[in-house]
């Protein structure tokens, strides 16, 4: 998982450097009802670490699991909106480094443990941990489109 634990850290250095770029009012936008601001956003992508965080360690104690989360129900009990956007940004830097170092060591063993959200199909631990990239980086570009 090396090779994902890197993947993780790049992308992270790289937007990073973009965001410290920003101030409040570049990020606090409700681009519309129902929508979130880049401040929301960047927190969602905090909680999808802590979660999947939570998903990789459990998996590797479990036969299989079932975990999910309500994202909506989640950024609206973390106030996000209201929180300072490099706060933010030094808590999804380190919340990933973090993640990034635990993938890194996940046994070969524990990656087809199966793993469900919800209601969802389970996949193998590997696949959602290859799928947190893809994530990761669909809401990173979000973020920088504003």
């Amino acid at each position: 998982m090396l090779d994902v634990a890197e993947a993780i850290r790049a992308e992270v250095e790289r937007a990073s450097a973009v965001f410290r770029g920003w101030n409040d009012a570049d990020v606090s936008v409700v681009p519309g009802v129902g929508k979130w601001s880049r401040k929301e956003i960047l927190g969602h992508l905090i909680d999808s670490t802590a979660n999947n965080h939570q998903r990789v360690v459990r998996a590797q104690f479990s036969g299989s699991l079932v975990f999910g989360y309500d994202q909506v129900a989640w950024v609206e009990a973390n106030g996000y909106r209201r929180r300072l956007w490099s706060e933010l940004v030094d808590v999804w830097v380190a919340h990933n480094r973090h993640f990034a170092a635990v993938v890194e060591v996940v046994p070969t063993a524990t990656l087809s443990t199966p793993c469900a959200a919800g209601e969802q199909e389970a996949k193998p631990l590997e696949w959602w941990i290859r799928d947190y990239v893809r994530h990761l980086k669909h809401h990173v570009e979000q973020i920088e489109r504003g």
